[in-house]
C-alpha cells in the first residue's frame, strides 16, 4: 500500500454538499498521485460512499479498506457487531464495491454488547472464506486490541491521531507495537485544522467541526495560535503547514499510513506529495518546543455511535 492513504467519508457526508463527479475525478487524482489505498465504510452516507468508491476504483490497482459495525439508517446511528450480521454485512459491502474481496476489513466501533473475540472470529471466517484478506479494528482500547489480536491476526488499528491529537501515543500505539499491529490514523490533518485554512469563520463550516470543542470558543483561539506557530515553520522549510503535518506524522515510524481525506483534487496531491519531505532531528525538535503535545486546547468529540440499540 502507498505511505499515505485516502480517507474518503468526506465524499458523502460531514463536510456539507457533495458532487459525485468531483469526487471521482479527486479520486482518480489520487490514483494518479500514487495513492493506493482507498478507506471507506458501509455507514458513510448509508452506503453512497461504497458505491462511488466502486465505481470510481473500477479496474484500478487499488486497496480498498471498508468497515461495519456502525448501522446509519433512517432511524439514526447504531453499533452492530453480533457475530451473526458479519457475513451479511460484507456480502452488501462487496456488492456495493463490485468487488470479490475487500482487502482490508474492520470492526468500525467495538459493540458494547458483544465480547471484541466473538466478532472477531466471525470475521476471521470471511478471510477463511477467501472474501477478506486482512483484517484491522477502528477506535478501540488497548485491552479490546489485546482480546481481538488473541483470536486472529489483525493487521491494522484506524484511530483518530494528528498534532491535534496525540492521546493515542500514550496508550493504543505502544499497546499496537508490542502486538506487531499497522497504525492507520485518520484525520491526520487534525479536520482540516492544521492546514491552516481555516479561522473562526471557517471553523464551524463542518459538522463535524461544529459539535467538536476544539473548534469551540476559547480551545479553537488557541489551537488557532498553535497552527500559526505550525505555519511558520513550515514556510521556513519551503512547505505547507498541511505537509508538515503530515510529514511528521509520518516521522513517528514506517509503520504509519495516515488516511487524510479531502474532497479537492489539488489538496490530495500536496497531501501525497508530503511522503517526500524528510524532517531532520531539529526539525522535528523545532515542532516539539513550538507545538508541543500539551499545547493543544480541548477534548475531542466522542466518537462512539449514540445508541448501541439494535432495533429491527
Amino acid at each position: 500500500m502507498s505511505a499515505i492513504g485516502l480517507g474518503c467519508m468526506g465524499f458523502s457526508q460531514g463536510y456539507g454538499a457533495t458532487d459525485d463527479t468531483e469526487s471521482i475525478a479527486a479520486i482518480h487524482a489520487a490514483l494518479d498521485a500514487g495513492i493506493t489505498l482507498f478507506d471507506t465504510a458501509m455507514s458513510y452516507g448509508r452506503g453512497h460512499n461504497e458505491r462511488l468508491i466502486g465505481k470510481a476504483l473500477a479496474g484500478a490497482d487499488a486497496a480498498v479498506a471498508t468497515k461495519f459495525g456502525i448501522v446509519r439508517n433512517e432511524t439514526g446511528v447504531r453499533i452492530d457487531g453480533r457475530p451473526e450480521q458479519v457475513a451479511r454485512y460484507c456480502n452488501e459491502s462487496l456488492e456495493r464495491l463490485g468487488r470479490d474481496v475487500i482487502d482490508l476489513y474492520y470492526l468500525h466501533r467495538v459493540d458494547p454488547q458483544v465480547p471484541v473475540g466473538e466478532t472477531i472470529g466471525a470475521m476471521a471466517e470471511l478471510v477463511r472464506a477467501g472474501k477478506v484478506r486482512h483484517l484491522g479494528i477502528s477506535e478501540t482500547t488497548p485491552s479490546q486490541l489485546r482480546a481481538a489480536v488473541a483470536v486472529a491476526p489483525i493487521a491494522a488499528v484506524q484511530f483518530e491521531w494528528s498534532m491535534l491529537w496525540r492521546e493515542p501515543e500514550r496508550d493504543i500505539v505502544p499497546v499496537a507495537r508490542e502486538l506487531e499491529v499497522g497504525l492507520v490514523p485518520y484525520s491526520p490533518l487534525g479536520r482540516g485544522l492544521l492546514t491552516a485554512t481555516l479561522d473562526s469563520a471557517t471553523a464551524a463550516d463542518s459538522d463535524f467541526r461544529r459539535n467538536d470543542p476544539r473548534f469551540q470558543a476559547e480551545h479553537l483561539a488557541e489551537n488557532l495560535a498553535q497552527v500559526a506557530a505550525l505555519q511558520k515553520l513550515a514556510t521556513r522549510l519551503d512547505i505547507s503547514a498541511g505537509q508538515l503535518a503530515l510529514a511528521w506524522l509520518l516521522a513517528q515510524g514506517p509503520d504509519v499510513v495516515p488516511i487524510p481525506g479531502s474532497r479537492r483534487s489539488a489538496r490530495i496531491l500536496e497531501n501525497a506529495a508530503a511522503v517526500t519531505i524528510e524532517l531532520s532531528a531539529a526539525d522535528l525538535a523545532a515542532l516539539e518546543e513550538l507545538v508541543p503535545a500539551g499545547g493543544w486546547s480541548g477534548d475531542r468529540t466522542s466518537f462512539a455511535a449514540p445508541s448501541t440499540t439494535r432495533g429491527s
